[in-house]
């Protein structure tokens, strides 16, 4: 049987919604239910009535899925698929900090592990950072794990005190300036669409700083034709496949996130067959986590 075919059968025996993240491969994104950013796909998958989730994307995207979803079983294809920015802090560094400075909210982006969220006051994503450090009612802020998108904040909030985690994401830091430009020389008619993940210098020579959704309901919209992404190079499959009149180049550099390449559809198909790699949290941690998750929407 086709693997594909065999995909969605057991899919449908075990009342199963495949979700696939935007960095995702080709192969990957053409099984998928809902494809999306890590929360939006996690709040989606929530709304349905599925028993079993399959996450295909890194091991903190799925810990957010049972979070919110914690009577549905969440399985996550890869048991090696993580993600090095949310290896960058852990719960005791932010116990630790709050020790020192009790007067501090701790703003957790929600590329953090389940139990980093459940000791933080509020996460944020890349989309809402800005709306929800301008509205929670804290003057001091400590901005956990990208300094990057934690730097986009601090400019556009100068209003508050905001102290920034030393974290990073290595495949938007490998974006490199001359080579962007260089780029935009070859392609001077194309919109230069980055991610606030990217270093400074390339969020200020972007024309627009969006998060991965956001930078897909632009380009819909968008009356322009080409356009440079400066994110992980598997958005552009999705932006080419949705957008054919439309031409996407990479910023001259190669950005590939190894750990969401490491996906492929035999271990969506063993994931679904024998039920791996489950994905357990404490009750204790789902509470306090959901918290900050909850507290997200409030204020966003």
């Amino acid at each position: 049987m086709e693997i594909s075919k065999e995909i969605k059968k057991l899919k449908e025996e075990k009342n199963g919604i495949i979700l696939v993240h935007n960095y995702q491969l080709p192969e990957i994104q053409d099984i998928g239910d809902i494809i999306g950013d890590s929360l939006d796909l996690s709040r989606k998958a929530k709304e349905t009535d599925a028993d079993t989730i399959i996450f295909c994307g890194v091991r903190f995207m799925a810990e957010t899925a049972k979070i919110l979803s914690p009577d549905k079983k969440v399985l996550l294809p890869v048991f090696e698929a993580g993600c090095p920015m949310a290896d960058m802090i852990s719960p005791d560094d932010i116990l630790k900090f709050k020790k020192g400075h009790p007067d501090y909210w701790v703003v957790a982006y929600v590329n953090t592990s389940a139990e980093v969220k459940a000791v933080s006051d509020i996460c944020c994503t890349s989309a809402n950072a800005v709306n929800i450090v301008k509205n929670i009612p804290a003057k001091n802020i400590l901005f956990v794990p990208d300094k990057n998108l934690g730097n986009y904040v601090k400019i556009n909030v100068p209003e508050k005190n905001i102290v920034l985690w030393n974290g990073f994401c290595e495949v938007h830091r490998r974006i490199n300036i001359e080579k962007l430009m260089e780029t935009k020389k070859l392609h001077s008619d194309a919109i230069i669409i980055v991610h606030p993940e990217c270093e400074p210098e390339i969020v200020e020579l972007a024309d627009e700083v969006l998060s991965t959704n956001g930078m897909i309901n632009f380009v819909k919209k968008s009356q322009s034709k080409e356009f440079i992404i400066g994110t992980e190079e598997g958005l552009i499959y999705r932006l080419s496949k949705e957008n054919p009149d439309k031409k996407f180049y990479n910023t001259g550099t190669t950005a590939v996130c190894v750990d969401m390449k490491k996906t492929r559809i035999a271990d969506v198909l063993k994931a679904l067959k024998y039920e791996q790699y489950e994905i357990t949290l404490d009750d204790n941690i789902i509470e306090k986590a959901q918290i900050a998750l909850n507290r997200m929407l409030e204020y966003s």
